[in-house]
């Protein structure tokens, strides 16, 4: 007795060619090599998740070091300032205050001079 390509196994390829739309060459068509790239699309999208995360902290980082250098402080400085001074703001607010509100960047600097 042969076995039918059955319903189950039409909707699996279905699913993994709807999956592999707008892929260059028979990567959408063919069901192997569609499956192949999905596979290898899903994992890199498993590891880009986490590697954002990384991306956006270094992007913080840098845009709160320019800000601080502007206000000649260096970065490592600037955050053992508001340490000290028990300021809890986190990188991505700080980057946002640096870009929006240079003065209160200023105060922040003032205070994390002022609390060595």
């Amino acid at each position: 007795m042969r076995v039918k390509g059955g319903t189950v196994t039409h909707a699996r390829r279905k699913r993994v060619l709807k999956a592999a739309k707008g892929y260059f060459g028979s990567k959408h068509l063919l069901f192997k090599t569609a499956k192949e790239q999905v596979m290898h699309s899903n994992r890199y999208a498993y590891i880009d998740r986490r590697n954002k995360k990384r991306d956006f902290r270094k992007l913080w980082i840098k845009r709160i070091n320019a800000a601080c250098r502007i206000n000649d402080i260096s970065y490592s400085v600037f955050m053992h300032g508001l340490k000290v001074a028990k300021i809890d703001v986190n990188r991505k607010m700080l980057s946002e205050i640096a870009i929006h509100d240079e003065k209160g960047f200023a105060e922040l600097v003032k205070i994390a001079k002022t609390a060595k």
